[in-house]
Protein backbone atom coordinates (compact mmCIF):
# COMPACT_ATOMS: atom_id res chain seq x y z
CA UNK A 1 0.00 0.00 0.00
CA UNK A 2 0.98 3.69 -0.02
CA UNK A 3 2.81 5.79 2.51
CA UNK A 4 1.23 6.29 5.95
CA UNK A 5 -1.17 9.20 6.09
CA UNK A 6 0.00 12.39 7.71
CA UNK A 7 -3.50 13.40 8.80
CA UNK A 8 -6.57 12.00 10.50
CA UNK A 9 -10.13 13.27 10.74
CA UNK A 10 -12.20 13.77 13.87
CA UNK A 11 -15.68 15.18 14.41
CA UNK A 12 -15.79 18.65 15.97
CA UNK A 13 -16.48 18.65 19.71
CA UNK A 14 -16.70 21.24 22.46
CA UNK A 15 -13.05 20.45 23.31
CA UNK A 16 -12.04 21.77 19.85
CA UNK A 17 -13.68 25.21 20.30
CA UNK A 18 -10.64 27.37 21.17
CA UNK A 19 -8.31 25.63 18.70
CA UNK A 20 -10.84 25.78 15.86
CA UNK A 21 -11.81 29.42 16.39
CA UNK A 22 -8.18 30.54 16.66
CA UNK A 23 -7.28 28.63 13.47
CA UNK A 24 -10.22 30.05 11.48
CA UNK A 25 -9.52 33.60 12.66
CA UNK A 26 -5.84 33.22 11.75
CA UNK A 27 -6.87 31.93 8.31
CA UNK A 28 -9.23 34.78 7.34
CA UNK A 29 -6.81 36.19 4.77
CA UNK A 30 -6.20 32.73 3.28
CA UNK A 31 -9.95 32.11 3.00
CA UNK A 32 -10.57 35.58 1.59
CA UNK A 33 -13.92 35.73 -0.15
CA UNK A 34 -13.83 32.01 -0.98
CA UNK A 35 -15.35 30.70 2.27
CA UNK A 36 -16.75 32.12 5.48
CA UNK A 37 -16.18 29.57 8.28
CA UNK A 38 -17.31 30.16 11.87
CA UNK A 39 -14.99 32.51 13.78
CA UNK A 40 -17.19 33.24 16.80
CA UNK A 41 -18.52 31.20 19.71
CA UNK A 42 -22.02 31.51 18.24
CA UNK A 43 -20.77 30.18 14.90
CA UNK A 44 -19.04 27.26 16.60
CA UNK A 45 -22.22 26.52 18.58
CA UNK A 46 -24.10 26.37 15.28
CA UNK A 47 -21.46 24.03 13.82
CA UNK A 48 -21.88 21.65 16.76
CA UNK A 49 -25.66 21.86 16.50
CA UNK A 50 -25.58 21.09 12.78
CA UNK A 51 -23.20 18.19 13.43
CA UNK A 52 -25.72 16.65 15.84
CA UNK A 53 -28.32 16.38 13.06
CA UNK A 54 -28.74 13.70 10.40
CA UNK A 55 -28.03 15.82 7.32
CA UNK A 56 -24.57 17.14 8.27
CA UNK A 57 -21.17 15.60 9.08
CA UNK A 58 -18.34 17.83 10.26
CA UNK A 59 -14.68 16.85 10.09
CA UNK A 60 -11.57 18.42 11.55
CA UNK A 61 -8.37 17.49 9.75
CA UNK A 62 -5.47 17.11 12.16
CA UNK A 63 -1.82 16.29 11.59
CA UNK A 64 -1.03 12.86 13.04
CA UNK A 65 2.42 13.84 14.33
CA UNK A 66 1.26 16.57 16.72
CA UNK A 67 -2.53 16.95 16.46
CA UNK A 68 -2.27 20.37 14.79
CA UNK A 69 -5.50 21.49 13.12
CA UNK A 70 -4.61 21.79 9.42
CA UNK A 71 -8.09 22.11 7.94
CA UNK A 72 -11.80 21.56 8.35
CA UNK A 73 -14.54 20.31 6.10
CA UNK A 74 -18.12 19.19 6.13
CA UNK A 75 -20.65 17.18 4.22
CA UNK A 76 -23.86 19.17 4.36
CA UNK A 77 -27.40 18.80 3.10
CA UNK A 78 -27.03 15.03 3.05
CA UNK A 79 -29.99 13.80 1.02
CA UNK A 80 -30.97 10.14 1.30
CA UNK A 81 -33.36 7.79 -0.53
CA UNK A 82 -32.84 7.74 -4.29
CA UNK A 83 -30.27 10.60 -4.34
CA UNK A 84 -27.63 9.70 -1.67
CA UNK A 85 -25.88 13.05 -2.19
CA UNK A 86 -24.08 15.64 -0.06
CA UNK A 87 -22.31 18.95 -0.55
CA UNK A 88 -18.64 19.22 0.43
CA UNK A 89 -17.28 22.38 2.01
CA UNK A 90 -13.66 22.76 3.14
CA UNK A 91 -10.84 25.09 4.04
CA UNK A 92 -7.19 24.82 5.00
CA UNK A 93 -5.64 26.50 8.01
CA UNK A 94 -3.03 29.19 7.38
CA UNK A 95 0.48 27.77 7.58
CA UNK A 96 -0.55 24.32 6.37
CA UNK A 97 -1.68 25.12 2.82
CA UNK A 98 0.19 23.74 -0.19
CA UNK A 99 1.53 20.64 1.60
CA UNK A 100 -0.98 18.05 0.36
CA UNK A 101 -2.53 17.72 3.81
CA UNK A 102 -5.99 18.77 2.65
CA UNK A 103 -5.76 16.27 -0.23
CA UNK A 104 -5.13 13.50 2.30
CA UNK A 105 -7.81 14.77 4.67
CA UNK A 106 -10.47 15.12 1.99
CA UNK A 107 -9.52 11.64 0.78
CA UNK A 108 -10.40 10.31 4.24
CA UNK A 109 -13.67 12.26 4.16
CA UNK A 110 -14.55 10.77 0.76
CA UNK A 111 -13.70 7.29 2.08
CA UNK A 112 -16.19 7.97 4.88
CA UNK A 113 -18.79 9.48 2.53
CA UNK A 114 -18.77 6.52 0.17
CA UNK A 115 -18.18 3.94 2.89
CA UNK A 116 -19.79 4.50 6.30
CA UNK A 117 -22.32 7.07 5.04
CA UNK A 118 -23.23 5.10 1.90
CA UNK A 119 -23.41 8.15 -0.36
CA UNK A 120 -23.40 7.86 -4.15
CA UNK A 121 -22.37 11.43 -5.04
CA UNK A 122 -20.56 14.34 -3.40
CA UNK A 123 -20.75 17.82 -4.92
CA UNK A 124 -18.38 20.74 -4.32
CA UNK A 125 -18.99 24.29 -5.50
CA UNK A 126 -15.97 26.51 -6.12
CA UNK A 127 -15.70 30.13 -7.15
CA UNK A 128 -14.07 30.39 -10.58
CA UNK A 129 -10.99 32.29 -9.38
CA UNK A 130 -10.17 29.84 -6.59
CA UNK A 131 -7.44 28.00 -8.48
CA UNK A 132 -6.01 26.06 -5.53
CA UNK A 133 -9.43 24.70 -4.61
CA UNK A 134 -10.19 23.72 -8.21
CA UNK A 135 -6.84 21.93 -8.51
CA UNK A 136 -7.50 20.09 -5.26
CA UNK A 137 -10.82 18.80 -6.58
CA UNK A 138 -9.22 17.72 -9.85
CA UNK A 139 -6.51 15.79 -7.96
CA UNK A 140 -9.22 14.02 -5.97
CA UNK A 141 -11.01 12.95 -9.16
CA UNK A 142 -13.92 15.40 -9.15
CA UNK A 143 -15.43 16.25 -12.54
CA UNK A 144 -16.61 19.74 -13.49
CA UNK A 145 -20.34 19.52 -14.16
CA UNK A 146 -21.31 23.10 -14.79
CA UNK A 147 -21.46 26.74 -13.83
CA UNK A 148 -23.99 28.55 -11.66
CA UNK A 149 -24.32 32.34 -11.63
CA UNK A 150 -24.87 33.99 -8.23
CA UNK A 151 -25.11 30.49 -6.76
CA UNK A 152 -24.09 30.96 -3.15
CA UNK A 153 -23.82 33.84 -0.73
CA UNK A 154 -20.31 34.06 0.74
CA UNK A 155 -19.12 36.92 2.96
CA UNK A 156 -22.33 38.83 2.26
CA UNK A 157 -22.30 38.68 -1.54
CA UNK A 158 -23.86 36.31 -4.09
CA UNK A 159 -21.04 34.64 -6.00
CA UNK A 160 -20.71 32.56 -9.14
CA UNK A 161 -19.56 28.97 -8.63
CA UNK A 162 -18.38 26.04 -10.71
CA UNK A 163 -20.13 22.77 -9.83
CA UNK A 164 -17.83 19.80 -9.33
CA UNK A 165 -18.84 16.28 -8.28
CA UNK A 166 -17.50 12.81 -7.72
CA UNK A 167 -19.47 9.57 -7.61
CA UNK A 168 -18.72 6.52 -5.50
CA UNK A 169 -17.69 4.39 -8.49
CA UNK A 170 -15.20 7.07 -9.63
CA UNK A 171 -13.76 7.33 -6.10
CA UNK A 172 -13.37 3.56 -5.77
CA UNK A 173 -11.51 3.54 -9.09
CA UNK A 174 -9.19 6.40 -8.12
CA UNK A 175 -8.56 4.97 -4.64
CA UNK A 176 -7.08 1.85 -6.25
CA UNK A 177 -4.42 3.90 -8.09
Amino acid sequence: MGMPLRVRTTPPTEADRADYLEAMRRSRELHGEWIDPPTTDEGFDELLERHSGTDFEGFLIRRVSDGALVGACNLSQIIRRDFQNAFLGYGAVRGFEGQGLMREGLGLVLDDAFGRLGLHRVEANVQPGNESSRLLLERLGFVREGFSENYLQVAGAWRDHERWAIRSEIWRGSAED
